[in-house]
């Protein structure tokens, strides 16, 4: 008897623990269904619950996503936020001076930024250069015209987990990533993804 009461108990307890458990997975379940939150943006879904699409922007990096946002400065001084470009196709570009497919690119990026309605942001790893007048230096000699910034302490590359370089995001007037490029772009392929934008 007393044993029989023992096992009672325990199975008792076990059951217990197994159902408290899977009372807190379920309202973390549901938690985490109402809000999306990614690099510090939580915007609730609609009363429903169901995602319509146009009430839930998921930030991160994949295609399809809303382009994380970041501050940096110009190499002319002034500060931006990619946020400020909202509306516009906006190409996003991260480069150094020292990098040959970099080189190879930026010829076509201006002819890119001259032939089309298109920003480009050429964000540059300005702690990997020698000095900040190498850029200087590099953007008169190319002709660049297109805005370039200066990621001093490489904290948008990590934000954006830039490996190679160049690497490059196209980026719709919406604010979401329309693709991501490894390597050096052509200008050729630059207009062909350009053309699918919104």
């Amino acid at each position: 008897m007393r044993k029989a009461l023992v096992v009672i108990v325990i199975v008792g307890m076990f059951a217990w623990a197994v159902y408290d458990f899977a009372i807190k997975s379920d309202e973390s379940a549901d938690s985490d269904r109402d809000y999306t939150v990614e690099e510090g943006v939580s915007t609730a879904a609609d009363s429903t619950g169901e995602d319509d699409g146009d009430t839930t922007e998921k930030v991160g990096l994949e295609i399809g996503n809303v382009a994380p946002d970041f501050e940096l400065n110009t190499l002319e001084g002034e500060t931006v936020n990619l946020s400020d470009y909202r509306g516009e196709k906006v190409m996003l570009n991260f480069w150094a001076t020292w990098c040959p497919p970099c080189r190879a690119e930026v010829p076509d990026m201006q002819r890119f930024f001259e032939d089309k309605d298109v920003t480009i942001l050429a964000v540059n790893l300005t702690s990997t250069e020698s000095s900040e007048k190498v850029v200087t230096d590099f953007v008169e000699d190319y002709g660049m015209t297109f805005d370039v910034l200066l990621d001093e302490n490489t904290q948008v590359a990590s934000q954006y987990q830039i490996q190679p370089i160049p690497t490059s995001f196209l980026i719709n007037s919406d604010g979401t990533i329309h693709n991501k490029a490894f390597g050096a772009l052509n200008y050729e392929m630059m207009i062909q993804e350009y053309e699918k934008m919104h």
